[in-house]
């Protein structure tokens, strides 16, 4: 169709070199990086040390002042431990120890960078931050782990898992480099979020095993707390890459970039000794336990209990223990020591004090009380406990109305139409061939199978956490206006809402458009599952793709005091008497360009902003010989990207929306619906294998999944 193919030509000279930088390894920042127009904020750096001392301090503040020019953020480094008091840090958005070493705070000084913390200010603890403060619990606590021991100084890989957070989504799966690489004295994935880990396979000396967590991240009261063990040598902070990391770790603990820093699986790690209730134990110290200390001394009949620490939802418990003792059973109770008894786990005797060991048990009853262990066994000292964590079961998300996908029902099937609609583009013969790169996990369908094909998207689209389908219309009494009520009716059964995406038919102008959605609001506009938003006065959403394809919009005026009309463009001297702007696009949110001065326009006139993000773009096979450039998945890494730049407010601007392309826009290769993880092995199909690290059919909803994860951020980010 000749429409479909001016879609899918649009800007490709300018876009393939975009997208070519932008998928290259990061680079220092320069005058155009979006960073530099991100909210002041200031930092402070302390490099006080009172034990080794590491040449690559000097190098480190040169790097993280360089940053700070181009980030927008000054920095103040100093040693002097006097300025850890409440007036001396009430001016700092973050706090970076960097290469600092032993006992570097009083107790008063310490003290002042709790209430810091816990009060929302921001840690960056860099690489020998873990060797610091041994003997205070909260800052264990804080940078996540200990330092225990390193090998000589060697290249090794990097295995990036988190490709979201502003510190590693430039990065690749894998990076390889030279440092020296620590072993810490506990593993600190289960209270933390882990961004990267080390292979130790691939260099000699590590002693952590198959999970050797190297970066991580987590909230610590009401701030945020990033870590790496990266950043030994001098030559580190000349290297982009790791400059890039530290930046994005600064802007996260500051409060500059949203990130999500949950500990895996609901799991918060808890330092056994910090109980709020309890009979007949008490601290013991332990050089070799997280924070200095275990809870010790503990007989048969005595318990705990943890205000703080709810059991609602909790479906798994683990601990790390010692015993040099009788060795005996942990019970896991709700609201009291004689509480519902969630689950038991047996501690073995462990042959000595500093010997640890990990336990853990899946919790069957249910209960929502506060966190109690009751502890039993035979007779004398039973066993320590160094940490425990609670894993909760993750609640279902509503869904977000502000996420929003773009929904084509213009396919059509021999099955429902008796002939092919729209799987033969680019010339292929259905239902082995079709006009996609991919291969729908539902073969080529029909878009009025409403029992079949329909109602398995309007499952998937509320697994993706969507609330809004933005449904393509080409015109009345077209194919897809007759298919509209059976999708509404689909959607209503799954809670979602649809809002309409106006697309250029032949012959459309101003003044039909008018007309278009005075009919569509008649029509349409009583169904239950018709889009309202609350926030806009109950105005229904139209897209115009193409919009500026017509100069003069003033016949808009006519509709937009009853519904949000938003053009397809960035450019704020276009939308005169539009509602507001949305871009489609799906490759160009791999840079997100104009997104920023858009969104900014746009609330400073009250105007909804709505970029769109894409996992990709390839449209080769609907389109042969096509020069528009090619979005790579990458795994997952390129829609990651995208939807970092948009809830990025230094580059996407803050939107109102964030609109999906697409959910099944097959010919552009941008789908986030199931593809078949086994297609048809002639023409040659791709699969979603390795996204996110899924395999097989796992993968074939790892894109809805992703989206649940950021329409999620996304919510909690309004």
């Amino acid at each position: 169709m000749s429409t479909l193919t001016k879609r899918l030509r649009r800007g490709a000279a300018i876009l393939a070199t975009a997208v070519a930088c932008a998928l290259a390894a990061p680079a220092p920042a320069t005058q155009a990086d979006p960073l530099r127009r991100a909210a002041a904020f200031d930092v402070l750096v302390f490099s006080k040390t009172a034990g080794f001392r590491h040449d690559a301090i000097p190098a480190g503040i040169d790097a993280l002042r360089e940053l700070g020019s181009q980030g927008d953020f000054t920095v103040t480094a100093t040693e002097d431990a006097a300025a850890f008091t409440p007036s001396g840090l009430s001016g700092y958005e973050a706090v970076v120890f960097l290469n600092t070493t032993g006992d570097v705070l009083n107790a008063s000084q310490q003290a002042s960078f709790e209430t810091y913390v816990d009060s929302g200010g921001g840690f960056v603890g860099v690489h020998a931050a873990a060797d610091t403060e041994y003997d205070w619990p909260y800052y264990g606590r804080l940078v996540g782990a200990y330092f225990d021991s390193h090998p000589a100084i060697q290249q090794a890989t990097l295995a990036t898992e988190d490709h979201t957070h502003p510190a590693t989504a430039h990065l690749g799966a894998t990076w390889t480099r030279t440092d020296e690489w620590y072993n810490y004295r506990a593993n600190p994935r289960p209270g933390v979020h882990v961004l990267q880990t080390l292979d130790e396979t691939t260099y000699s000396g590590g002693s952590m095993g198959a999970d050797h967590p190297i970066t991580w991240c987590h909230s610590q009261g009401d701030g945020r707390s990033f870590y790496t063990g990266l950043g030994h040598t001098a030559q580190s902070y000349s290297d982009p890459a790791f400059r890039s990391l530290l930046l994005g770790a600064v802007r996260y603990a500051a409060g500059q970039a949203p990130a999500d820093c949950s500990s895996a699986g609901g799991a918060d790690r808890i330092e056994a000794e910090s109980y709020t209730t309890g009979s007949g134990v008490q601290a013991a110290p332990h050089a070799g336990a997280s924070g200095g200390q275990t809870l010790g001394y503990i007989d048969n009949g005595d318990w705990v209990g943890y205000a703080t620490v709810s059991t609602e939802g909790a479906r798994s418990f683990s601990a790390r223990v010692s015993s040099a003792g009788a060795g005996g059973t942990i019970e896991v109770r709700s609201g009291s020591a004689t509480g519902t008894l969630l689950g038991s786990v047996r501690v073995p005797v462990t042959g000595g004090w500093e010997t640890f060991t990990d336990v853990s048990t899946t919790l069957s009853a249910t209960a929502s009380g506060s966190l109690f262990l009751r502890f039993t066994g035979g007779s004398g000292a039973l066993f320590d406990i160094d940490t425990l964590s609670v894993t909760t079961e993750p609640t279902a998300a509503a869904l977000n109305p502000n996420v929003h996908l773009f929904y084509y029902p213009w396919y059509g099937s021999p099955a429902t139409n008796g002939s092919w609609r729209h799987w033969q583009q680019g010339g292929q013969t259905p239902p082995a061939a079709i006009g996609a790169d991919f291969y729908p996990a539902l073969g080529p369908y029909g878009s009025g199978d409403f029992t079949g094909a329909v109602t398995q998207h309007m499952e998937w689209i509320a697994r993706s956490g969507a609330g809004v389908l933005v449904y393509s219309w080409w015109g009345q009494g077209s194919y897809e206006d007759r298919l509209a009520r059976g999708v509404l009716d689909a959607a209503q059964k799954e809670g979602i809402k649809v809002a309409w995406h106006l697309e250029p038919y032949a012959g459309r102008t101003a003044a039909s458009t008018v007309a278009d959605v005075q009919y569509i609001n008649n029509t349409y506009g009583s169904h239950p599952a018709f889009y309202r938003s609350p926030e806009h006065g109950g105005k229904n959403a139209f897209y115009v793709f193409q919009s500026l394809d017509i100069t003069d919009w003033s016949p808009l005026d006519q509709v937009t005091g009853t519904s949000s009309v938003l053009a397809q463009t960035t450019d704020t001297t276009k939308i005169a008497h539009f509602s507001g702007m949305y871009t489609y696009d799906g490759i160009a949110g791999a840079t997100a360009p104009g997104w920023k001065q858009a969104g900014d326009y746009a609330r400073a006139h009250d105007l909804i902003w709505a970029p769109s993000v894409a996992p990709g773009y390839l449209d080769d096979r609907a389109v042969p010989g096509n020069t528009t450039p090619t979005v790579e998945r990458n795994n997952g890494a390129a829609y990651d990207r995208q939807w970092n730049n948009a809830l990025d407010p230094a580059i996407g601007g803050s939107p109102t929306w964030v609109s999906v392309t697409s959910f099944n826009e097959w010919h552009e290769g941008s789908q986030i619906e199931p593809a078949a993880a086994v297609p048809p092995e002639s023409p040659g199909y791709r699969t979603y294998d390795g996204a996110y690290g899924l395999t097989a059919a796992a993968a074939q909803t790892a894109y809805l999944d992703r989206t649940a994860y950021w329409a999620d951020r996304f919510a909690g980010a309004g």
